[in-house]
């Protein structure tokens, strides 16, 4: 066999494999959400919150581990992002923490394949740091409570939105507290008065 009669059967078969194995996952689906759905807004940290790898580890699926604390990354057109575009009225808190990140009122459609905002809804919730990691300089969003990785932004691409920026956050680090939940909550803290 000669070496290109190899390195296109490698090739051929490699692309099989991993054909395989991504129809599989998509045939056969994952009956739970990529993004959590409360149906209570939880009370969000005051300060920093500071667990141990194993803490964290107990506490999020390995994909928010994966994500979060070793800034990882989802796929694009995921599950995830097939939920977000689905979603309501609402805000988006960290899993990791319940710090509030973004609301449905930023969300918008980028095409990139990942859930995508123009802005933050609390700006103090959010922090963004320079990242070469991937070969190139691009800036890091972080949850500024936990330091969780949440994604990226990416500024002047041309989007008609209000600030010309795209906020790509991997949906699997999200909660989602729809709009009604919202609600509730702050009617229970308004008789509580």
């Amino acid at each position: 066999m000669t070496m290109n009669a190899f390195m296109t059967t490698s090739v051929v078969g490699a692309a099989a494999v991993f054909g395989a194995i991504f129809l599989t996952q998509n045939a056969l689906g994952d009956k739970n959400p990529v993004i959590e759905v409360v149906t209570e807004k939880p009370a969000e940290p005051t300060g920093n919150v500071v667990k141990t790898k194993e803490e964290w580890k107990k506490e999020l699926t390995s994909e928010q581990y994966r994500i979060l604390r070793e800034a990882g990354t989802e796929r694009a057109w995921s599950k995830a992002y097939k939920e977000f575009k689905e979603q309501g009225s609402g805000t988006y808190i960290c899993v990791g923490c319940n710090a509030e990140l973004f609301s449905s009122e930023t969300k918008f459609d980028s095409g990139s394949g990942w859930p995508s905002f123009y802005d933050v809804s609390k700006q103090e919730n959010v922090k963004s740091i320079p990242d070469v990691s991937g070969g190139y300089v691009r800036t890091e969003v972080r949850c500024s409570k936990c330091d969780g990785h949440l994604g990226h932004v990416f500024e002047g691409e041309g989007y008609k939105n209000p600030t010309d920026q795209r906020f790509c956050i991997n949906g699997a680090v999200l909660r989602f507290v729809p709009e009604e939940a919202t609600e509730t909550a702050e009617a229970a803290k308004t008789e509580e008065k």
